[in-house]
């Protein structure tokens, strides 16, 4: 019974995979992994199992004794465990709406400065303007991206105006 019951677990193993190994799903694997733990196998065992199946794409022999090692200190969940820590961005409504407040106030402003005054990261400063608040620079000011060319190329030209009237005042 418990060979048919392995043989099932394998083949409904197989058939939860696509034809490429590699989008195997490591859970369905862990799974598999605490059914022969339950029987009583050795990790050796285990790892035997998947490796005769699944060849170069079963997990490493290493992986399936951390497996088994958990189970056998009573913790058989086979999912991840959230892990503490900085979560991967930082921005809030908070800081967008203050960096928004410090580009309007200086439009000549860099992502540098508006970053270090609120005390985050240049990178995160720098997508909060590109991405959040969807602003780019253009001569020397942050403009939001959704101008028309109209828009921009009377930017340009008044630009243009401005160099063309500090150019002839410094000679």
């Amino acid at each position: 019974m418990r060979r048919i019951a392995s043989l099932f677990l394998l083949q409904r193993l197989e058939r939860s995979m696509s034809e490429d190994k590699r989008d195997f799903n490591n859970i369905e694997m862990r799974v598999v992994m605490k059914f022969f733990f339950l029987q009583g196998k050795t990790p050796k065992e285990i790892h035997a199992i998947p490796t005769e199946t699944l060849e170069e794409h079963a997990p490493s022999y290493a992986n399936v004794k951390n497996w088994v090692a958990q189970f056998e200190r009573d913790d058989f969940s086979t999912c991840n465990a959230p892990r503490p820590g900085r979560p991967k961005t930082v921005t809030t409504p908070e800081i967008i709406v203050q960096i928004h407040e410090l580009i309007l106030e200086e439009r000549q402003i860099s992502a540098k400065s508006t970053a270090e005054q609120l005390g985050i990261l240049r990178e995160r400063g720098g997508s909060i303007i590109h991405e959040d608040l969807d602003m780019r620079k253009l001569s020397a000011k942050w403009v939001p991206k959704c101008l028309n060319e109209d828009q921009k190329r009377q930017r340009c030209q008044s630009s243009e105006q401005l160099l063309e009237i500090f150019s002839a005042r410094s000679k």
